[in-house]
């Protein structure tokens, strides 16, 4: 309200859009004018379900305002949202593509812009969309306020914070671990050529209704779709590769209880709420921890209780063991009845007992001196030789 530049952080799923919307529109119904439509505010998200989905917030906390709002993205023609823009219009929500486009032609002006908002910026960076941000933000000439939120703060987003705000006040009211606090984690260890088996049988025997399950990439994700198909499990499947309509319709239908799984790469864990989301499953492990998060971030939302499987492979073993480090998360592996493994497991270290000096944490003096003493007769040896 102050118009200081911002950058905010907070877990998926604790009201972000929101936070700017409801602000947002108490300054714009003190300037809009019904006669005199121009565009004063910008709101960038990097995926057309996220531009569904902060359209629908505004419009609902705005009911009763007279400010219009835009949707500007891929998936619906140019001429219907050139039509919409030409009668006016105080918002526009928009990817950075189909905006990009609509500024190449000359077909939006933004100067008069004084708020620009990016939200999910950090997926904006992840999909590549850095260019078309930077020269989306030069045809803004100066807005009054913008506005960075995210759900972590990485070294990209701190960059590019840099390059575009002025002495921003930073907002962090969460960390990584929260996200995944709240949610009850089990992990399923499991031969690398029963995975597929192993969640038909977990769908099967916990009866689950509405689950959103995670693949790696588009090739693997339409290999499961297919396999589930094939079990009469009701699926439906969302990746980058589908077209919209079809993206929309499968999110649908999984909220509605017509199919119980949605098979999804990572472009469905940002910005997609579904809410009480009964779980999460993640096939295979996502490239980083963020992204884990991200993912778990899709069920326990607005403090509904939520549940997460994820299936390990003796490949993920290390990578999960990172993962959990990284949120201070102790996840038991377990190995699921009848699902015995017959791939050879590394050896894990044994734990070394400690000592009753040094668990009260006293220094062991003598063991230093011991290893001063040895190490200087190992380099007195080496010079010898």
């Amino acid at each position: 309200m102050k118009n200081l530049d911002i950058l905010g952080a907070s877990k998926s799923g604790t009201g972000k859009t929101a936070s700017y919307v409801i602000p947002l529109l108490h300054k714009l119904q003190k300037i809009v004018k019904p006669e005199n439509k121009v565009i004063r505010a910008l709101i960038i998200v990097p995926t057309i379900e996220l531009v569904d989905q902060v359209t629908r917030t505004i419009t609902s906390l705005g009911k009763n305002l007279e400010i219009e709002c835009v949707k500007v993205k891929g998936g619906t023609p140019k001429s219907i949202q050139l039509a919409k823009l030409k009668k006016g219009t105080d918002i526009i929500v928009a990817t950075p593509g189909r905006l990009q486009d609509f500024l190449a032609d000359k077909k939006i002006n933004l100067e008069h812009i004084n708020t620009v908002v990016l939200d999910e910026a950090d997926t904006m960076l992840e999909l590549g969309f850095l260019n078309e941000i930077k020269s989306i933000l030069k045809e803004c000439k100066s807005p009054k306020q913008t506005l960075m939120f995210s759900a972590t703060i990485s070294q990209n987003i701190k960059r590019l914070a840099k390059e575009f705000l002025k002495k921003p006040a930073i907002v962090e009211v969460s960390d990584r671990r929260d996200t995944v606090d709240k949610i009850s984690h089990r992990a399923y260890k499991v031969d690398r050529k029963r995975k597929d088996e192993l969640i038909v049988k977990l769908i099967e025997d916990k009866k689950l209704q509405q689950v959103l399950l995670f693949k790696t990439t588009k090739v693997s994700a339409n290999k499961v779709y297919e396999f589930l198909k094939s079990k009469n499990i009701r699926v439906s499947i969302i990746h980058g590769d589908i077209k919209r309509s079809t993206r929309s319709k499968s999110l649908a239908l999984l909220k509605s209880g017509k199919t119980q799984i949605l098979v999804a790469t990572d472009i469905a864990s940002r910005g997609i709420d579904i809410p009480q989301l009964e779980m999460v499953i993640n096939y295979e492990l996502p490239n980083s921890t963020d992204d884990f998060t991200h993912r778990v971030g899709r069920t326990g939302r607005a403090n509904q209780k939520g549940s997460v499987i994820t299936i390990l492979t003796i490949d993920d073993y290390n990578a999960f063991s990172k993962i959990e480090k990284n949120l201070k998360l102790n996840i038991k592996r377990e190995v699921y009845e009848g699902f015995e493994l017959t791939d050879k497991q590394p050896r894990q270290k044994r734990p070394v007992k400690k000592t009753l000096r040094e668990k009260k944490g006293y220094i062991d003096y003598d063991k230093i001196r011991k290893y001063t003493y040895a190490s200087k007769k190992k380099d007195k040896d080496k010079k010898r030789k």
